[in-house]
């Protein structure tokens, strides 16, 4: 049997955006600047989804003390 070859799906406007960009070279350096303010740029983003979904939910740090302190199995 063979495998179907998945097609690529298309690129977003995002990764389209960051080709055109990107489309000069570009050093090792800034490339890593970059990625650096990208990850920050994405950490920030879960943060704040994190902090929205506790204050929707009303999770408290007591909730989190006692998922914590509850004995963990392992297998």
């Amino acid at each position: 049997m063979t495998a179907k070859a998945q097609s690529p799906q298309p690129l977003n406007e995002t990764q389209l955006m960051l080709l055109r960009l990107f489309s000069r070279q570009v050093n090792s350096g800034d490339m890593e600047a970059i990625r650096n303010m990208l990850l920050g740029y994405y950490e920030k983003m879960l943060h704040k989804e994190v902090e929205n979904v506790i204050n929707e939910k009303g999770i408290t740090r007591d909730d989190f003390e006692k998922v914590l302190s509850k004995q963990q199995r392992t297998k």
